[in-house]
């Protein structure tokens, strides 16, 4: 079944076949661009990959660390963030080369042999054992026909898993920091403590020794005095030894007198003491042996002329010589009494000069040994008096020793401040620095090891490759291409306008028209496909299909004012048109140039609206806005093609058809 429209640059008839293939391109479009590109990590499991695993695990502090078979692990069981994974396979470097080259492999995961031990080596570099910290890396290589997002693909997997494994290693390292911290501030607290003991005890030392200089100055004169002391006292003991020396030199005379008296008493010479103490009891005994005889003889007498009662004399004569003999009786007891006591007393001085004489001895041999001990007293003495100029002289120099020792003291003084001073200071920046490092328990060390070894986080961050703006950008080209599908299939300008008696803008209509319905129905259809793919809610969608329709309008109007304008340079402008905004909807990193020139192609509009429509973005509004300027602007500009193609010069209509557009 034909139509009553004008196919372009042929004469064949428009047919509804026609019209909806015109209609479905854009859903075509659109459906497999959707179905191909929207959200690619649902499918990674149409991607293969081996894993080469060379590494080589190392011990740290007694454990087997084998860092490059967890890593392996942790690529082969994906992530839960991921809705599916590449497909995984355990190779080795050989077999991992020859499938990239021949297709087997996609891409290929290298893990280096040195994995384990670049992954440790903060560890000995930390605690002071030794060793350089290294970066642990792995390499990524896809084939060499990969397609253009498989590198993307296969580096954002292996980053993320080297990240996750890195984050692992930080969390560690850093939680022994942090406990590092608390035994830190505990040691600083504890030479804090010290400190402060020092500075007390410096203190107290600062004070002691301030008075040393008044005691040093105090032992310094002392000295000075104790030699001046120790002169005299060695003048006076030389006296001393002299006269001790004249004492004994007496002493020896006194023994060599009491000799000599000793002698005169223990002597039997008739010239000595001795020997005349001898005469003398010689001549007593003798008078006393006299004596007695004599009254022995006078007793005779007595008897003999009976005078001893009770005798009586018996003649005139024994009377006489009984009285007599009475009268000389008198005498006679007393001389013998006399003669006895004069024995007695000379027997006695006898013995007395005798006891003497040995009291003598000993004066003597005492005053010999008082000689002898004077003799040492002096010669000590002497020595004494050498001592004392010695300590003189020590004196003196113990006087110099006590004035430099002032001089060393006030210096001391001076240092043991300052050594008080600078550790209070010490104390005082041991007990600030203690305070200051932060004390965490294990669980807190952990807690704050994990935040800081992963401290941002993105939330809202979107999981699909091309982020929420894949869709708007996807159906705004589809639309599009749509639009500058109707203009290669239908006719821009009527053929007949040079002869038509319609006005131009009746003319120009019914041209748009129908293009414009078919860009409406391919809004509709882009839409519906666009929510079979993404499931949006009931809100967003019809939003978003009003959008749609509009843009299908407006890219309508847009394509007919082109191929009204340029002919069919206008589908190369618009094909290009749709080039740019693909390429300046991709990335943000395009050219300045680039983007400038987007901003003023009638897609951006539309764009924006869409992405407003889907996402929290703004401009809807102004996205509108600028597709209904875009729309009748360029049914203006149509317009006035078609007002000029009814204007020709008469070569013009000598042709034997018109040009066709």
């Amino acid at each position: 079944m034909t139509l009553s429209l004008e196919r372009a640059r042929s004469r064949r008839p428009v047919t509804w076949l026609t019209l909806i293939g015109i209609v479905l391109l854009p859903v075509v479009i659109g459906g497999i661009l959707v179905a191909a590109l929207y959200n690619p990590v649902e499918r990674l499991d149409g991607m293969r990959a081996a894993i080469v695993n060379n590494d080589e695990p190392v011990t740290v502090n007694g454990q087997l660390v084998p860092l490059g078979r967890q890593l392996a692990a942790g690529l082969v069981g994906g992530s839960d963030d991921l809705p599916s994974n590449l497909d995984w396979t355990i190779s080795n470097t050989d077999d991992a080369a020859a499938g990239l080259a021949d297709g087997t492999y996609d891409a290929v995961i290298t893990i280096p042999a040195n994995f384990s031990a670049a992954a440790t080596s903060t560890a000995g570099a930390s605690d002071g054992s030794g060793g350089t910290p290294e970066k642990a890396t792995i390499s990524a290589q896809t084939s060499p026909d990969s397609l253009i997002v498989d590198d993307a693909i296969t580096s954002q997997v292996a980053s993320a898993a080297a990240s996750v494994l890195g984050t692992q290693l930080s969390t560690v390292y850093l939680e022994n920091v942090f406990l590092g911290f608390t035994t830190l501030g505990d040691k600083l607290g504890e030479a804090a403590t010290g400190a402060h003991q020092l500075a007390d005890g410096a203190a107290q030392a600062s004070a002691g020794a301030a008075q040393l200089p008044a005691g040093a100055t105090a032992l310094a004169s002392g000295a000075t005095q104790l030699g001046e002391g120790a002169t005299e006292l060695s003048g006076g003991l030389t006296q001393l030894a002299d006269g001790t020396r004249q004492s004994a030199g007496g002493a020896g005379q006194l023994a060599a007198g009491l000799g000599q008296l000793s002698g005169q008493l223990t002597s039997t010479a008739p010239d000595t003491l001795g020997g005349a103490a001898a005469t003398n009891v010689s001549y007593t005994n003798a008078a006393a042996t006299a004596t007695q005889g004599l009254a022995g003889t006078y007793q005779t007498l007595l008897a003999a002329n009976n005078c001893i009662p009770p005798a009586t004399p018996t003649t005139p004569e024994q009377g006489a010589v009984c009285l007599a003999l009475g009268q000389l009786a008198t005498g006679i007891t007393d001389s013998a009494t006399n003669a006895g006591y004069s024995a007695g007393y000379a027997a006695g001085v006898q013995k007395g000069l005798g006891t003497a004489a040995a009291g003598i001895d000993q004066l003597t041999a005492g005053a010999s040994g008082l000689q002898s001990g004077l003799g040492t007293i002096a010669d000590g003495l002497d020595q004494s008096a050498t001592g004392a100029t010695g300590l003189a002289s020590g004196a003196a120099q113990l006087s110099a020793g006590g004035t430099q020792l002032a001089d060393g003291a006030t210096s001391l003084a001076d240092g043991v401040s300052a050594l008080s001073t600078g550790t209070a200071s010490l104390a005082d920046g041991l007990t600030q620095a203690s305070a200051s490092i932060p004390s965490y328990t294990d669980q807190q060390a952990k807690d704050l090891a994990s935040v800081v070894a992963d401290p941002v986080r993105a939330d809202g961050a979107s999981t699909t490759l091309f982020g929420a703006s894949a869709i708007p950008l996807l159906a705004m080209l589809a639309l599009w291409f749509g639009g500058l599908a109707s203009f290669i299939v239908l006719q821009a300008v009527p053929r007949h306008a040079l002869s038509s008696r319609r006005s131009s803008v009746l003319l120009a209509l019914r041209a748009f028209a129908p293009a414009a319905a078919i860009g409406a129905v391919q809004g509709l259809l882009v839409a519906l496909v666009v929510q079979l793919a993404a499931g949006y809610d009931a809100g967003a969608w019809w939003t978003f299909a009003g959008l749609a329709v509009v843009a299908g309008i407006a890219f309508a109007a847009v394509n007919q004012a082109l191929v009204a304008v340029f002919g069919g340079a206008g589908r190369w402008v618009s094909a290009l048109i749709g080039v740019l905004a693909v390429a300046t909807g991709i990335v943000s990193t395009v050219p300045g140039v680039l983007t400038a020139v987007a901003g003023l192609m009638p897609t951006t509009p539309a764009y924006t609206a869409m992405l407003a429509a889907l996402t929290s973005a703004g401009g809807l509004g102004a996205g509108l806005a600028g597709m209904i300027v875009w729309a009748p602007l360029a049914v203006v500009v149509t317009i006035i093609a078609v007002a000029r193609r009814r204007t020709a010069k008469p070569s013009t209509l000598l042709q034997p058809a018109p040009a066709l557009a």
